[in-house]
């Protein structure tokens, strides 16, 4: 069994830092807030996963299904980077990690690094371009759109094929793809970033303890 994930997060020497971006990351959710057409909690309204999604953590279908609505240029999904990275090293083997697409309007290169994430997973390097696009947030987020060269400089970096890589990022197949996440996100009551569910239950994520309580309930249960 698995151990709490808070005290794990002390054995590893990181609790220091969740304890440092708590504020951090309330903070800036509270600025990336964008109203949709509902209100979250809906999770009734649907399944938070798709046939196409995309997996960081595929354990089988009998496992707890955790999904992520995010942004990639949104601040506050790349304080809570870290902090699921840590979740999804305690559940390991336990846990399937769905990432879906949530481009926010008032970020101009959110459609951008999400279509060079769709890329990538064409590819089979969803994950590689995850990590990838939250490490170096900091080097392109707000900056001067379009942030494309840095997209393709990561795509170089981590060996995807880089002519399939700029015919997916050109094909508009992809941006729907993008925003068929979007739109499913809307109706299911997303309207911030990042947004959890486990096994399609929505999770107020206003402590952040709340998302690994729910998760260990989830798995010991």
């Amino acid at each position: 069994m698995k151990k709490a994930l808070l005290p794990t997060f002390a054995a590893l020497g990181i609790l220091a830092l969740v304890a440092a971006f708590v504020f951090v990351y309330v903070t800036a959710k509270n600025a990336d807030t964008e109203t949709a057409s509902t209100s979250s909690g809906s999770s009734e309204l649907a399944s938070a996963v798709a046939s196409d999604s995309n997996y960081v953590d595929n354990v089988g279908a009998a496992a707890v299904t955790v999904v992520e609505f995010l942004d990639f240029e949104c601040g506050a999904c790349g304080q809570f980077y870290p902090y699921v990275e840590a979740l999804r090293e305690v559940y390991d083997g336990d846990i399937n990690y769905v990432v879906r697409y949530f481009p926010l309007p008032s970020h101009l290169n959110s459609m951008d690094a999400a279509l060079a994430a769709e890329a990538a997973a064409q590819q089979g390097e969803f994950e590689a371009m995850y990590q990838r696009l939250f490490e170096t947030q900091g080097d392109w987020a707000g900056g001067t759109p379009p942030q494309t060269d840095a997209f393709r400089a990561l795509a170089v970096e981590i060996g995807l094929d880089i002519d399939a890589y700029d015919a997916a990022v050109a094909d508009p197949a992809t941006q729907a793809r993008v925003e068929a996440d979007f739109d499913a996100g809307v109706e299911l009551g997303v309207n911030s970033t990042p947004t959890f569910f486990v096994n399609d239950e929505y999770i107020e994520t206003s402590r952040l303890e709340n998302l690994p309580e729910a998760v260990d309930a989830a798995v010991k249960g």
